[in-house]
């Protein structure tokens, strides 16, 4: 396309100071009290990213519930089979499903946050200019 390309800027309102929804858990709460204020503070939130957030601190919740069952119950589980006479022999011994869930809820939380700009990585990627700042990307002013 030739000429000189429209400048777009996107019109952002931010997210401000939003409750956590009721049907979240009490860890999913907590991680939604912790972090929308950070991300708010970014001005890197808007009414369209609660989806998101709501998914991330879903997962949180879920890992910090998992890691407390694995932690009452341990990683792994032992099978027992009892005889005739009441006796109870090992036969196997398993994984913990619940290590394996949190596994899960860590991969996914991981990955939203990225998208929310929540990890060390995606904060040092380039971001949306500030309306004052009319420099691109590579830093030129006014090329065409």
């Amino acid at each position: 396309m030739r000429g000189v390309k429209p400048h777009l800027r996107v019109e952002r309102e931010p997210l401000r100071d939003r409750p956590p929804p009721d049907y979240l858990s009490d860890d999913a709460k907590a991680e939604w009290l912790r972090i929308v204020p950070l991300l708010a503070e970014r001005k890197i939130l808007t009414e369209a990213d609660v989806g998101m957030i709501e998914t991330y601190c879903m997962s949180i919740g879920t890992v910090r519930e998992m890691d407390r069952e694995i932690q009452r119950t341990g990683a792994v589980q032992k099978v027992y089979k009892i005889d005739k006479e009441g006796n109870s022999h090992l036969i196997n011994v398993r994984k913990n499903p619940a290590v394996s869930i949190r596994n899960e809820a860590m991969t996914q939380a991981r990955l939203v946050a990225s998208e929310l700009g929540a990890t060390p990585v995606s904060r040092s990627r380039p971001t949306i200019a500030d309306d004052d700042d009319d420099d691109d990307l590579f830093g030129w002013q006014g090329a065409s």
